[in-house]
């Protein structure tokens, strides 16, 4: 039984509803509306019933003011939309959940609304009509948004440690769901990845780099100044304001502090009434304790910011504030990489008279940076040269160190003479015994052994026209002919180093005079999985390709072999051979007669003769007679002379047999012998000693006159 009143009391729960309700026939027409919904719409129950919600205005006498009662307008629309909805739940007897969008007469603004219709049935489940219920949902959808628009954050912003990218994503996501125009102006320092600070007196403003705007209108007209320049605010100025204090600044065209700085600067006045600026929020960029800069955010539209403007604004901006000084950390820590690398690395190779040589090195892009690839050309004994490339696994700080520290291992171990196979089995116990000191050190942190480094080390003489070189880990180089055709060299690479347990194998190669040995590391001839066999053909063509000059062949071979987007840092090292002149190399064979040093004095001197540096000859026979005695003397048959001329320099050689090492000595008033050694040292530019298969070779070089 219904209880007594029910539907009165029901009716007036209805009337009273704060939700606009509304019964329909199957054709759309109203047949009651509670109040709600006849002030929404602006009109009487007897202006309403019985029409549908077009027919309302379209009746003599209809409020003519009503944003509905153009036909026209998006009000309109939003009626006839809804009148086909119910027609719609009529006929097929489903309800339907929709939300609109459209002004009232109680809001001229755009609302959301939500519409449920469902039919309205007999006992028969015949419809009879359709009761809609609307409901104002607006700040449930702007919710909605602020979140999407935080995850369209989240998902856009700090994809790249770089920090004008990260400006531009801001600014991009800013513009045009929250604004009309945004501008991202940050602390000169922070661009290069310095420490942002601001000035200890700002009493005269601030001066800040424009990192990135975005407008509704293309190319952002309305702006000052372009982006990479600086704009200057007063101290007074919001922008100045919300830097200084590190706290939002809402604003209008009506702020005493706004009318004040418009009027100090008629252009920018004259682009703020140009394109109708009415309100600005100006949101400081913090992290990490650290004021980075402003986002400015600007409307044009009549809508004003609101307070949950100003706390997703400031959300955004505390999000990208974390992604631009991580960027800027990077940029910090990239560029003290790179600059330790460039001063590790050689500026200027020297091949001597051995090798004309071409370096390029080029970072991996992004955020990876700076790697571990080095190089080196180091000048040898007897005209000859050293080609060394390696790769330290990594990046940062940390890989240009250990790059470092082994390139100064393989500089001292060269000048100790070793073949190659030697240096690198003593290059690899280094690397074990540095990776043993960074373990105890910190046992958290990965070593060298662990992390990965390679080397190929090449020694070439242009006497014999011989290259020998052994590799720990390392690509082998590829070797062109003077005619384009390659040279195969068929080395084995040894472990990485520091692994230890195997042997290094030397391999030779005998080179004509113009062959090109290019030297590179894996970002270069494997990157992104390339197979060996393929960088190597490239490597080929781009050596093979004619050129004039080694500077050419090297961009060329970038050019064919990097990707576009390099992962790893690349480093090419190109030698052209050279081969010393016959005529430039004097050889005499001597028993282990002291008779036969006088022999060998005059056996200089007429070569010298035949040179024409008879302006040496004095040093020269000197030289000669202490080493070629000291052979005779303490060393073993057989025993060789040679003298080799190079551009500005003499250099002497004695062979013998021995593998003992002289060493200088003090030679005591009364001793009658111990002071070749040391003669020798004074009297030229450097000497030193190499041991050969057969023995040992003392060797002097002394600068020739204008050399």
């Amino acid at each position: 039984a219904t209880p007594a009143g029910l539907p009165e009391l029901l009716l007036r729960a209805c009337e009273q509803s704060r939700n606009a309700m509304s019964l329909y026939d199957t054709e759309g027409r109203v047949l009651w509306t509670n109040e709600l919904s006849r002030r929404m719409i602006g009109a009487s129950s007897e202006q309403i019933l019985g029409h549908t919600w077009t027919e309302i205005f379209e009746q003599p006498g209809a409020p003519t003011d009503n944003p509905f009662a153009d036909p026209n307008s998006a009000p309109a629309g939003f009626l006839r939309e809804l009148i086909g909805l119910i027609r719609q739940v009529a006929r097929d007897g489903q309800s339907v959940l929709r939300e609109l969008s459209a002004p009232t007469a109680l809001a001229r603004k755009p609302v959301t609304w939500a519409v449920f219709l469902s039919p309205v049935t007999d006992e028969a489940a015949t419809v009879r009509g359709v009761l809609g219920c609307t409901f104002d949902v607006s700040e449930q959808v702007r919710a909605r948004e602020r979140l999407a628009l935080l995850k369209e954050a989240g998902d856009r912003i700090g994809g790249t440690l770089d920090v004008s990218a990260t400006a531009r994503e801001l600014a991009d996501t800013l513009v045009p769901t929250l604004c009309d125009l945004a501008f991202v102006d940050l602390l000169p320092q922070v661009a290069t990845g310095g420490e942002p600070a601001l000035p200890g007196d700002h009493a005269g403003g601030l001066a800040l780099h424009r990192a990135a705007q975005r407008s509704v209108h293309d190319g952002a007209p309305e702006s000052a100044v372009q982006v990479g320049r600086l704009d200057e605010y007063p101290s007074y100025t919001p922008p100045a304001r919300a830097l200084t204090t590190g706290a939002s600044v809402l604003s209008d065209v009506d702020h005493p502090d706004f009318v004040r700085w418009m009027a100090a600067d008629p252009p920018r006045r004259a682009r703020a009434e140009d394109y109708g600026v009415r309100t600005m929020m100006d949101v400081p960029l913090r992290a990490r304790g650290i004021v980075l800069g402003i986002a400015r955010l600007v409307r044009s539209r009549p809508e004003p910011f609101a307070a949950d403007d100003l706390l997703l604004a400031e959300e955004l901006c505390a999000r990208a504030a974390v992604s631009i000084d991580n960027a800027r950390r990077y940029a910090r820590e990239r560029g003290t990489a790179l600059a330790l690398q460039r001063s590790l690395l050689p500026r200027q190779l020297q091949g001597q008279i051995a090798v004309d040589v071409a370096s390029r090195y080029r970072p991996a892009a992004g955020r990876l940076g700076v790697g571990g690839d080095w190089f080196d050309v180091v000048p040898l004994s007897g005209t000859r040269v050293a080609l060394v490339i390696g790769d330290v696994v990594g990046h940062g700080v940390h890989a240009s160190a250990t790059m470092g520290r082994l390139r100064t291992a393989v500089r001292t171990l060269a000048d100790v003479d070793l073949p190659p196979d030697e240096l690198l089995t003593h290059l690899d116990d280094l690397v074990s015994h540095l990776a043993e000191q960074e373990e105890a050190a910190d046992p958290t942190a990965a070593t060298i052994g662990e992390v990965g480094a390679t080397c190929l080390y090449a020694v070439y003489d242009p006497v014999s026209r011989i290259c020998a070189m052994a590799s720990a880990g390392h690509p082998p180089p590829v070797i062109t002919g003077p005619d384009g055709t390659a040279i195969p060299v068929d080395i084995s690479p040894g472990p990485p180093l520091g692994v230890g347990g195997l042997p290094f194998e030397a391999t030779q190669v005998r080179l004509p005079e113009g062959s090109l040995i290019a030297l590179s590391t894996n970002g270069l001839i494997t990157p992104r999985g390339r197979a060996i066999e393929q960088g190597q053909r490239l490597m080929h063509e781009a050596l093979a390709a004619p050129a004039s000059t080694l500077e050419e062949i090297s961009d060329r071979a970038l050019g064919r072999l990097l990707p576009e987007r390099q992962t790893d840092d690349a480093a090419l090292l190109l030698a052209r051979t050279r081969a010393l002149d016959a005529r430039h190399v004097a050889t005499l064979e001597l028993a282990a007669e002291p008779a036969l040093v006088a022999t060998a004095r005059k056996a200089a001197a007429d070569q010298l003769v035949a040179w024409e540096l008879t302006e040496a000859a004095f040093v020269t026979e000197l030289v000669v007679s202490e080493l070629v005695t000291n052979a005779i003397r303490h060393a073993e048959a057989p025993i060789q002379l040679r003298l080799l001329r190079g551009e500005t320099s003499l250099i002497i050689e004695v062979s013998d047999g021995s593998s003992t090492a002289p060493h200088l000595r003090r030679a005591r008033t009364y001793d009658e012998g111990g002071r070749g050694l040391l003669l020798v040292a004074q009297l030229t530019q450097q000497w030193g000693t190499r041991q050969t298969a057969s023995g040992k070779t003392i060797w002097a070089e002394q600068q020739l006159p204008g050399g």
